[in-house]
């Protein structure tokens, strides 16, 4: 799983609420995939939010990926 980057996905309950966040920042994996949805590339995201790196925004599709198929994920506190 190490190339999915999933290590990246924290959930911590003083971090937003307990919502799986990038890196223990407040960065919901949600509002990744809303950025993406709303036409955005991975470059612009990055571009406007360089706290970001690329593999954080791969570990949040990678995580939807796996949630939605189904698969257990575990994520780091």
């Amino acid at each position: 799983m190490n190339m999915l980057h999933i290590d990246r996905i924290t959930m911590n309950p003083d971090i937003c609420h307990g919502k799986p966040c990038i890196r223990n920042m407040r960065w919901p994996v949600e509002v990744i995939l809303d950025l993406l949805g709303s036409k955005m590339t991975i470059p612009e995201i990055l571009e406007d939010h360089p706290e970001l790196e690329k593999e954080d925004i791969v570990a949040c599709i990678n995580y939807a990926r796996l949630l939605i198929s189904g698969t257990i994920v575990k994520t780091a506190a």
